[in-house]
């Protein structure tokens, strides 16, 4: 495990979107995991704006979203789908047949998440595996409590989870209450992994997934298990770290 810490957010965006191109100038073909959420957002930017220079091309590549809603088209403007095409796809030359999202209408939801996942293991699982962490350390969707072996599958989403994402979506509605997301043991198969986590309100759940006891109670601690993990942190979520296990890079 790498553990990155720079003195702000957009220093996180800016150091990944760095790791990212260099991978896909290395790999034009990369499997490329994608987060969605409000931590990533800068990271898209800075990579749209890297295209934009000529500097890399999506054209190869493949891309697997971690997660989408029960019950939202890809139209809906809180859809992972649409938040896709608003932040990166639709700004990039990515090939719309290389893109892969669970389709939150399905009918049947958990032959959905089987197909998922055996369209995961024929791409051969992601090259590189972009994570966001939720305040209560999940990731993906996975909840506490997920346990470390599940594929692809329907999850009921916590409280705590719906009230953080309840400002994406217009006033007055619901976030749902169920999506589908890969599982741990998904995840756990991506070949490199970067975690994004900035402000002070990841910082706890930060600590416990580095520092504490791994845990299906904290699903991101299961990364200490992985062998190619980068942590890019900004200073506000990475302030419960012991100062011995941070490299302060202030260079981005």
């Amino acid at each position: 495990m790498q553990i990155r810490v720079v003195a702000q957010a957009s220093s996180v965006a800016e150091g990944v979107a760095r790791e990212v191109v260099r991978q896909l100038n290395k790999k034009p073909d990369t499997v490329l995991g994608l987060p969605t959420g409000a931590t990533p957002e800068p990271l898209y930017q800075k990579l749209v704006e890297i295209y934009r220079r000529g500097q890399v091309s999506f054209a190869q590549v493949t891309t697997f979203n971690l997660d989408e809603y029960l019950g939202l088209g890809p139209d809906h403007p809180a859809s992972y789908r649409a938040y896709m095409e608003r932040h990166l796809f639709g700004h990039v030359d990515i090939d719309p047949s290389r893109i892969h999202i669970p389709d939150g209408l399905a009918p049947d939801p958990d032959r959905e998440c089987q197909e998922y996942e055996e369209a995961l293991r024929r791409a051969g699982y992601p090259d590189l595996q972009i994570l966001g962490l939720g305040r209560n350390g999940h990731i993906g969707f996975n909840e506490p409590g997920t346990p470390f072996g599940s594929l692809t599958h329907r999850v009921r989403l916590t409280e705590s989870t719906r009230e953080a994402n309840r400002r994406f979506f217009p006033p007055g509605e619901e976030p749902p209450t169920e999506a589908i997301t890969m599982g741990v043991r998904s995840i756990m198969q991506a070949r490199r992994i970067l975690v994004l986590a900035t402000g002070e309100a990841k910082a706890e759940a930060v600590a416990k997934a580095i520092l504490g006891p791994v845990t299906e109670e904290v699903p991101a601690s299961v990364l200490q298990l992985h062998p190619n993990v980068t942590w890019w942190l900004d200073e506000a979520a990475a302030h419960l770290l012991e100062p011995d296990l941070r490299w302060v890079d202030r260079s981005l």
